[in-house]
């Protein structure tokens, strides 16, 4: 995918994921609370979209008790706005941002047959979308395009 952009654009997971995802956090004047923490871990475990009741099921077996799914919403909201999480519109879900510290706008290439979705990257893409919406006098705040199909691993 063609990108425009011209600093470092890891793709972090476990450990170093968390530590950018509380860096992002902080940086933006939040908290990293021991419940956020638990929901981006619970967020991370899952290898597709989680729905908040998935990521609210994770966290209450990872604590041993009932965690209220409002508070997970919330959490989970908050990391969308923080972009520290993304949220896919079509399935009502999030996964974990890989690179918190890096925003651009939301293109997934969602998998009908095992759910899974792929965040990609195109400056270009998202710049003619933001320009199209001006040109009409649309103001765009956060594009959102999903491409739905089937990914290279299913048949």
């Amino acid at each position: 995918m063609a990108s425009t952009h011209d600093h470092d654009h890891a793709n972090r997971t476990g450990a170093p994921l968390a530590v950018a995802a509380e860096r992002a956090l902080t940086a933006s004047g939040e908290q990293w609370t021991a419940m956020r923490a638990a929901v981006f871990n619970a967020l991370t475990s899952f290898d597709k979209p989680a729905s908040a009741y998935d990521v609210t099921d994770a966290v209450s077996t990872a604590q041993g008790r009932r965690v209220a799914a409002n508070s997970v919403y919330r959490i989970l909201d908050l990391f969308v706005a923080k972009n520290v999480a993304m949220r896919v519109e079509s399935a009502n879900a999030y996964l974990a941002n890989a690179h918190p510290d890096c925003l651009h706008d939301c293109i997934f290439l969602v998998c009908d047959t095992c759910g899974r979705a792929t965040h990609v990257d195109d400056d270009q893409l998202s710049a003619r979308i933001r320009e199209t919406a001006v040109a009409t006098g649309f103001r765009p705040e956060k594009p959102v395009i999903e491409v739905r199909g089937r990914c290279a691993t299913c048949p």
